[in-house]
Protein backbone atom coordinates (compact mmCIF):
# COMPACT_ATOMS: atom_id res chain seq x y z
CA UNK A 1 0.00 0.00 0.00
CA UNK A 2 1.00 3.61 -0.47
CA UNK A 3 0.65 5.99 2.47
CA UNK A 4 0.88 9.78 2.25
CA UNK A 5 1.61 11.55 5.55
CA UNK A 6 0.44 15.15 5.83
CA UNK A 7 1.99 16.69 8.91
CA UNK A 8 3.29 20.06 10.01
CA UNK A 9 5.97 18.29 12.06
CA UNK A 10 8.67 15.94 10.76
CA UNK A 11 12.41 15.28 11.15
CA UNK A 12 14.96 16.85 11.21
CA UNK A 13 12.77 18.64 13.76
CA UNK A 14 12.85 17.22 17.27
CA UNK A 15 9.72 16.43 19.26
CA UNK A 16 7.16 13.77 20.07
CA UNK A 17 5.16 13.96 16.78
CA UNK A 18 8.38 13.91 14.77
CA UNK A 19 9.70 10.83 16.57
CA UNK A 20 6.35 9.03 16.34
CA UNK A 21 5.81 9.71 12.64
CA UNK A 22 9.41 8.87 11.74
CA UNK A 23 9.14 5.55 13.55
CA UNK A 24 5.80 4.77 11.92
CA UNK A 25 7.14 5.64 8.45
CA UNK A 26 10.24 3.47 8.93
CA UNK A 27 8.15 0.52 10.08
CA UNK A 28 5.69 0.81 7.19
CA UNK A 29 8.62 0.82 4.74
CA UNK A 30 10.18 -2.16 6.49
CA UNK A 31 6.87 -4.03 6.05
CA UNK A 32 6.98 -3.37 2.31
CA UNK A 33 4.69 -0.33 2.01
CA UNK A 34 5.46 2.97 0.25
CA UNK A 35 5.48 6.22 2.23
CA UNK A 36 5.54 9.82 1.03
CA UNK A 37 5.44 12.91 3.27
CA UNK A 38 4.09 16.46 2.90
CA UNK A 39 5.41 18.73 5.64
CA UNK A 40 6.64 22.24 6.43
CA UNK A 41 10.13 23.69 6.32
CA UNK A 42 11.77 22.59 9.61
CA UNK A 43 11.30 25.18 12.37
CA UNK A 44 10.13 23.38 15.53
CA UNK A 45 10.68 23.82 18.46
CA UNK A 46 12.71 27.03 18.07
CA UNK A 47 10.16 28.91 15.93
CA UNK A 48 12.89 29.70 13.37
CA UNK A 49 13.38 28.06 9.98
CA UNK A 50 16.47 25.83 10.17
CA UNK A 51 19.51 27.43 8.46
CA UNK A 52 19.75 24.93 5.58
CA UNK A 53 16.15 25.66 4.57
CA UNK A 54 16.00 29.45 4.82
CA UNK A 55 15.17 31.45 1.72
CA UNK A 56 13.23 28.58 0.15
CA UNK A 57 9.53 28.30 -0.54
CA UNK A 58 9.23 24.63 -1.43
CA UNK A 59 11.51 21.68 -2.07
CA UNK A 60 11.48 17.90 -2.39
CA UNK A 61 14.15 15.76 -0.76
CA UNK A 62 14.88 12.22 0.37
CA UNK A 63 14.74 11.29 4.06
CA UNK A 64 15.88 7.75 4.79
CA UNK A 65 14.72 6.75 1.32
CA UNK A 66 11.31 8.42 1.75
CA UNK A 67 10.24 11.24 -0.57
CA UNK A 68 9.49 14.37 1.48
CA UNK A 69 7.84 17.53 0.12
CA UNK A 70 8.52 20.61 2.25
CA UNK A 71 6.80 23.98 1.90
CA UNK A 72 7.13 27.41 3.50
CA UNK A 73 5.56 28.03 6.87
CA UNK A 74 5.24 31.12 9.05
CA UNK A 75 7.55 29.99 11.86
CA UNK A 76 6.33 30.79 15.37
CA UNK A 77 5.98 29.35 18.85
CA UNK A 78 3.67 29.98 21.79
CA UNK A 79 0.02 30.88 21.46
CA UNK A 80 -2.14 33.65 20.02
CA UNK A 81 -2.43 35.06 16.52
CA UNK A 82 1.15 34.24 15.53
CA UNK A 83 0.54 30.57 16.22
CA UNK A 84 -2.68 30.71 14.20
CA UNK A 85 -0.67 32.13 11.30
CA UNK A 86 1.81 29.31 11.80
CA UNK A 87 -0.95 26.72 11.45
CA UNK A 88 -2.82 28.50 8.67
CA UNK A 89 0.24 29.14 6.52
CA UNK A 90 1.12 25.47 6.32
CA UNK A 91 -2.48 24.53 5.58
CA UNK A 92 -2.22 26.74 2.48
CA UNK A 93 1.29 25.89 1.30
CA UNK A 94 0.86 22.16 1.91
CA UNK A 95 -1.18 22.13 -1.31
CA UNK A 96 2.12 22.51 -3.19
CA UNK A 97 3.41 19.24 -1.78
CA UNK A 98 0.05 17.51 -2.11
CA UNK A 99 -0.12 18.35 -5.81
CA UNK A 100 3.38 16.91 -6.28
CA UNK A 101 2.58 13.67 -4.46
CA UNK A 102 1.67 10.38 -6.07
CA UNK A 103 -1.88 9.16 -5.64
CA UNK A 104 -1.87 7.17 -2.38
CA UNK A 105 -4.06 4.43 -0.99
CA UNK A 106 -4.42 6.33 2.30
CA UNK A 107 -3.74 9.89 3.40
CA UNK A 108 -2.62 10.03 7.04
CA UNK A 109 -3.26 13.48 8.54
CA UNK A 110 -1.49 14.44 11.78
CA UNK A 111 -3.38 16.64 14.26
CA UNK A 112 -2.88 19.04 15.87
CA UNK A 113 -3.08 21.35 14.08
CA UNK A 114 -6.58 20.85 12.74
CA UNK A 115 -6.17 23.17 9.76
CA UNK A 116 -4.30 20.70 7.57
CA UNK A 117 -7.35 18.43 7.40
CA UNK A 118 -8.93 20.84 4.89
CA UNK A 119 -6.35 20.62 2.05
CA UNK A 120 -5.86 16.90 2.74
CA UNK A 121 -9.61 16.29 2.43
CA UNK A 122 -9.78 18.27 -0.82
CA UNK A 123 -7.04 16.13 -2.33
CA UNK A 124 -8.73 12.96 -1.08
CA UNK A 125 -11.86 14.02 -2.93
CA UNK A 126 -9.85 14.54 -6.12
CA UNK A 127 -8.01 11.24 -5.69
CA UNK A 128 -11.09 9.38 -4.42
CA UNK A 129 -9.03 8.06 -1.57
CA UNK A 130 -9.77 7.72 2.19
CA UNK A 131 -8.08 9.84 4.80
CA UNK A 132 -7.07 8.89 8.32
CA UNK A 133 -7.24 11.70 10.87
CA UNK A 134 -4.66 11.05 13.59
CA UNK A 135 -5.57 12.66 16.94
CA UNK A 136 -2.47 13.05 19.10
CA UNK A 137 -4.04 15.78 21.23
CA UNK A 138 -7.67 16.80 21.74
CA UNK A 139 -7.27 20.28 20.31
CA UNK A 140 -8.86 22.80 20.96
CA UNK A 141 -9.83 21.27 24.34
CA UNK A 142 -6.21 21.44 25.45
CA UNK A 143 -5.67 25.13 24.66
CA UNK A 144 -8.92 26.01 26.40
CA UNK A 145 -7.99 24.18 29.61
CA UNK A 146 -4.46 25.60 29.56
CA UNK A 147 -5.89 29.10 29.18
CA UNK A 148 -4.08 29.66 25.88
CA UNK A 149 -7.26 30.57 23.97
CA UNK A 150 -10.14 32.61 25.29
CA UNK A 151 -13.80 31.88 24.69
CA UNK A 152 -14.87 33.64 21.56
CA UNK A 153 -15.05 33.47 17.79
CA UNK A 154 -11.65 31.81 17.30
CA UNK A 155 -12.36 29.04 19.79
CA UNK A 156 -15.82 28.38 18.35
CA UNK A 157 -14.31 28.22 14.85
CA UNK A 158 -11.70 25.73 16.07
CA UNK A 159 -14.41 23.57 17.63
CA UNK A 160 -16.40 23.65 14.40
CA UNK A 161 -13.32 22.62 12.39
CA UNK A 162 -12.64 19.81 14.85
CA UNK A 163 -16.12 18.36 14.36
CA UNK A 164 -15.91 18.87 10.60
CA UNK A 165 -12.62 16.96 10.48
CA UNK A 166 -14.04 14.00 12.40
CA UNK A 167 -17.07 13.93 10.11
CA UNK A 168 -15.05 14.05 6.88
CA UNK A 169 -12.38 11.57 7.93
CA UNK A 170 -12.78 7.99 6.77
CA UNK A 171 -11.06 6.83 9.95
CA UNK A 172 -10.07 8.63 13.14
CA UNK A 173 -6.97 7.31 14.89
CA UNK A 174 -6.28 7.80 18.61
CA UNK A 175 -2.85 7.63 20.26
CA UNK A 176 -4.08 6.97 23.81
CA UNK A 177 -6.92 4.99 25.32
CA UNK A 178 -8.23 8.18 26.93
CA UNK A 179 -8.37 10.03 23.62
CA UNK A 180 -10.10 7.06 22.03
CA UNK A 181 -12.72 7.04 24.77
CA UNK A 182 -13.29 10.81 24.49
CA UNK A 183 -13.63 10.52 20.72
CA UNK A 184 -16.29 7.87 21.23
CA UNK A 185 -18.25 9.40 24.11
CA UNK A 186 -17.66 13.17 23.98
CA UNK A 187 -16.94 13.80 20.31
CA UNK A 188 -19.43 11.15 19.12
CA UNK A 189 -17.15 9.61 16.52
CA UNK A 190 -18.74 6.33 15.34
CA UNK A 191 -17.05 3.17 16.59
CA UNK A 192 -16.62 1.92 13.02
CA UNK A 193 -14.31 4.88 12.31
CA UNK A 194 -12.01 4.48 15.29
CA UNK A 195 -8.48 3.09 15.09
CA UNK A 196 -5.84 2.89 17.82
CA UNK A 197 -2.09 3.35 17.40
CA UNK A 198 -0.44 4.35 20.69
CA UNK A 199 3.00 5.86 21.03
CA UNK A 200 5.80 3.33 21.09
CA UNK A 201 9.57 3.31 21.35
CA UNK A 202 12.51 2.34 19.17
CA UNK A 203 13.82 -0.48 21.33
CA UNK A 204 17.02 -0.72 19.26
CA UNK A 205 17.96 2.91 19.78
CA UNK A 206 16.73 3.26 23.35
CA UNK A 207 18.22 0.31 25.19
CA UNK A 208 20.38 -0.36 28.25
CA UNK A 209 24.10 0.04 27.65
CA UNK A 210 27.40 1.13 29.10
CA UNK A 211 27.51 4.69 30.45
CA UNK A 212 28.82 7.25 27.96
CA UNK A 213 31.64 8.53 30.16
CA UNK A 214 32.91 10.90 27.47
CA UNK A 215 29.59 12.71 27.20
CA UNK A 216 29.14 12.83 30.98
CA UNK A 217 32.59 14.38 31.38
CA UNK A 218 32.02 16.93 28.61
CA UNK A 219 28.86 18.13 30.39
CA UNK A 220 30.43 18.25 33.83
CA UNK A 221 28.23 15.37 34.97
CA UNK A 222 30.88 12.76 35.70
CA UNK A 223 30.17 11.14 39.06
CA UNK A 224 26.80 12.92 39.39
CA UNK A 225 23.39 11.36 39.99
CA UNK A 226 21.65 12.50 36.82
CA UNK A 227 17.92 12.72 36.16
CA UNK A 228 16.97 13.51 32.54
CA UNK A 229 13.93 15.33 31.20
CA UNK A 230 13.92 15.04 27.39
CA UNK A 231 11.13 16.72 25.47
CA UNK A 232 9.07 19.85 25.03
CA UNK A 233 9.43 22.53 27.70
CA UNK A 234 5.92 23.91 27.35
CA UNK A 235 3.05 25.22 29.43
CA UNK A 236 1.28 21.87 29.55
CA UNK A 237 4.12 20.10 31.31
CA UNK A 238 4.13 22.20 34.49
CA UNK A 239 7.89 21.80 34.91
CA UNK A 240 8.18 24.15 37.88
CA UNK A 241 7.57 21.02 39.94
CA UNK A 242 10.97 19.73 38.85
CA UNK A 243 12.71 22.97 39.82
CA UNK A 244 11.06 23.03 43.23
CA UNK A 245 11.91 19.37 43.87
CA UNK A 246 15.57 19.94 43.00
CA UNK A 247 15.64 22.88 45.39
CA UNK A 248 14.37 20.55 48.11
CA UNK A 249 16.99 17.83 47.52
CA UNK A 250 20.12 19.86 46.87
CA UNK A 251 21.34 19.80 50.48
CA UNK A 252 20.66 16.12 51.17
CA UNK A 253 21.89 15.01 47.71
CA UNK A 254 24.52 17.50 46.52
CA UNK A 255 25.50 15.29 43.55
CA UNK A 256 21.96 15.15 42.13
CA UNK A 257 21.47 16.93 38.80
CA UNK A 258 18.32 17.48 36.73
CA UNK A 259 19.07 17.88 33.04
CA UNK A 260 16.44 19.42 30.78
CA UNK A 261 17.08 18.79 27.08
CA UNK A 262 14.64 20.36 24.66
CA UNK A 263 12.94 23.61 23.81
CA UNK A 264 9.49 25.09 23.94
CA UNK A 265 7.33 28.06 24.82
CA UNK A 266 8.13 27.86 28.55
CA UNK A 267 11.89 27.28 28.37
CA UNK A 268 13.01 30.91 28.78
CA UNK A 269 10.82 31.37 31.85
CA UNK A 270 12.04 28.10 33.38
CA UNK A 271 15.68 29.07 32.87
CA UNK A 272 15.04 32.43 34.48
CA UNK A 273 13.29 30.76 37.42
CA UNK A 274 16.21 28.35 37.90
CA UNK A 275 18.65 31.28 37.98
CA UNK A 276 16.53 33.21 40.44
CA UNK A 277 16.31 30.14 42.70
CA UNK A 278 20.08 29.63 42.32
CA UNK A 279 19.59 26.04 41.28
CA UNK A 280 23.10 25.04 40.29
CA UNK A 281 21.87 21.43 40.23
CA UNK A 282 19.66 22.08 37.17
CA UNK A 283 21.13 22.12 33.66
CA UNK A 284 19.45 23.15 30.40
CA UNK A 285 20.65 21.68 27.10
CA UNK A 286 19.46 22.61 23.61
CA UNK A 287 17.29 20.12 21.70
CA UNK A 288 19.22 17.33 20.07
CA UNK A 289 18.68 14.16 18.08
CA UNK A 290 17.23 11.01 19.69
CA UNK A 291 20.65 9.36 19.46
CA UNK A 292 22.07 12.06 21.73
CA UNK A 293 19.19 11.62 24.19
CA UNK A 294 19.92 7.89 24.32
CA UNK A 295 23.53 8.72 25.24
CA UNK A 296 22.29 10.90 28.09
CA UNK A 297 20.12 8.11 29.47
CA UNK A 298 23.11 5.77 29.41
CA UNK A 299 24.54 7.45 32.53
CA UNK A 300 21.29 8.68 34.07
CA UNK A 301 19.86 7.33 37.30
CA UNK A 302 16.30 8.05 36.16
CA UNK A 303 14.14 9.90 33.67
CA UNK A 304 11.58 12.57 34.54
CA UNK A 305 8.22 13.43 32.97
CA UNK A 306 5.40 15.70 34.10
CA UNK A 307 2.01 17.13 33.19
CA UNK A 308 -0.09 19.82 34.82
CA UNK A 309 -3.02 18.97 37.07
CA UNK A 310 -5.80 19.25 34.50
CA UNK A 311 -8.73 16.92 33.73
CA UNK A 312 -7.65 17.05 30.10
CA UNK A 313 -4.59 14.95 30.88
CA UNK A 314 -6.54 12.05 32.36
CA UNK A 315 -6.21 10.41 28.95
CA UNK A 316 -2.58 11.40 28.28
CA UNK A 317 0.39 9.06 28.13
CA UNK A 318 3.46 11.25 27.49
CA UNK A 319 5.66 9.66 24.84
CA UNK A 320 8.79 10.77 26.69
CA UNK A 321 8.30 8.07 29.32
CA UNK A 322 8.90 5.28 26.79
CA UNK A 323 12.55 6.05 25.90
CA UNK A 324 13.24 6.17 29.64
CA UNK A 325 11.78 2.69 30.03
CA UNK A 326 13.50 1.48 26.87
CA UNK A 327 16.88 2.49 28.30
CA UNK A 328 16.18 0.51 31.45
CA UNK A 329 15.86 3.57 33.68
CA UNK A 330 13.10 4.16 36.25
CA UNK A 331 10.51 6.85 35.54
CA UNK A 332 9.80 9.76 37.87
CA UNK A 333 6.34 10.78 36.71
CA UNK A 334 4.64 13.83 38.18
CA UNK A 335 1.16 13.34 36.81
CA UNK A 336 -2.00 11.27 36.89
CA UNK A 337 -4.31 9.44 34.54
CA UNK A 338 -3.33 7.02 31.79
CA UNK A 339 0.39 7.76 31.89
CA UNK A 340 0.54 7.16 35.63
CA UNK A 341 -1.43 3.93 35.32
CA UNK A 342 0.93 2.64 32.65
CA UNK A 343 4.06 3.30 34.74
CA UNK A 344 2.35 1.71 37.72
CA UNK A 345 1.25 -1.36 35.75
CA UNK A 346 4.82 -1.85 34.55
CA UNK A 347 6.23 -1.20 38.06
CA UNK A 348 8.69 1.03 36.24
CA UNK A 349 9.11 3.97 38.60
CA UNK A 350 7.51 6.44 40.99
CA UNK A 351 4.23 8.25 40.34
CA UNK A 352 3.62 11.45 42.30
CA UNK A 353 0.60 13.76 42.17
CA UNK A 354 0.85 16.45 39.48
CA UNK A 355 2.49 19.71 40.57
CA UNK A 356 3.34 18.22 44.01
CA UNK A 357 7.00 19.18 44.51
CA UNK A 358 7.43 17.69 48.03
CA UNK A 359 6.15 14.31 46.81
CA UNK A 360 8.47 14.43 43.79
CA UNK A 361 11.42 15.34 46.03
CA UNK A 362 10.64 12.33 48.24
CA UNK A 363 10.56 10.05 45.19
CA UNK A 364 13.88 11.44 43.93
CA UNK A 365 15.52 10.78 47.30
CA UNK A 366 14.15 7.24 47.38
CA UNK A 367 15.63 6.40 43.97
CA UNK A 368 18.98 8.06 44.61
CA UNK A 369 19.33 6.26 47.95
CA UNK A 370 18.48 2.79 46.63
CA UNK A 371 20.37 1.78 43.45
CA UNK A 372 18.92 -1.73 43.62
CA UNK A 373 15.37 -0.33 43.52
CA UNK A 374 16.29 1.87 40.55
CA UNK A 375 17.80 -1.12 38.74
CA UNK A 376 14.75 -3.29 39.38
CA UNK A 377 12.27 -0.67 38.22
CA UNK A 378 14.41 0.08 35.17
CA UNK A 379 14.51 -3.61 34.21
CA UNK A 380 10.74 -3.81 34.63
CA UNK A 381 10.26 -0.86 32.29
CA UNK A 382 12.52 -2.35 29.66
CA UNK A 383 10.68 -5.66 29.75
CA UNK A 384 7.33 -3.86 29.43
CA UNK A 385 8.24 -1.84 26.33
CA UNK A 386 9.78 -4.88 24.66
CA UNK A 387 6.57 -6.78 25.25
CA UNK A 388 3.97 -4.07 24.65
CA UNK A 389 5.36 -0.98 22.95
CA UNK A 390 7.84 -1.83 20.20
CA UNK A 391 6.98 0.00 16.98
CA UNK A 392 7.15 -3.26 15.04
CA UNK A 393 4.32 -4.80 17.06
CA UNK A 394 2.25 -1.62 17.25
CA UNK A 395 2.31 -0.80 13.52
CA UNK A 396 1.65 -4.42 12.53
CA UNK A 397 -1.40 -4.50 14.79
CA UNK A 398 -2.59 -1.13 13.43
CA UNK A 399 -2.43 -2.39 9.86
CA UNK A 400 -4.66 -5.30 10.83
CA UNK A 401 -7.15 -2.85 12.37
CA UNK A 402 -7.06 -0.73 9.20
CA UNK A 403 -7.64 -3.73 6.93
CA UNK A 404 -10.57 -4.96 9.02
CA UNK A 405 -12.15 -1.49 9.27
CA UNK A 406 -11.83 -0.95 5.51
CA UNK A 407 -13.34 -4.36 4.77
CA UNK A 408 -16.29 -3.61 7.06
CA UNK A 409 -17.27 -0.41 5.22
Amino acid sequence: MRFLFVTQYFPPEIGAPQVRLAAMARELVRLGHDVEVVTGLPNHPTGRIFPDYRGKFALTEEWEGIRVHRSWIYAATGAGWRRMLNYGSFALTSLVGLLQSKRPDYVFVESPPLFVSVPAWLMCLAWRRPFIFNVADLWPDSVRELGLMREGVMLRAAEWLEGWSYDRATFVNAVTEGIREDLRTKKHVPERKLLFLPNGVDTELFKPGDPDAELAQSLGLEGKQVIVYAGTLGFAQGLDVGLAAMGAVRESHPDARLVFIGDGSDRARLEKAARELRLDNVLFLPPNRPEYVARLYSFAVAGFAALKDLPLFEGARPSKIFPIMGCGRPVLYSGSGEGARLVQAADAGFITPPEDAPALATAIRALLDDPSLAARQGANGRAYVERELSWRALVSDWLVQLHEARAAR
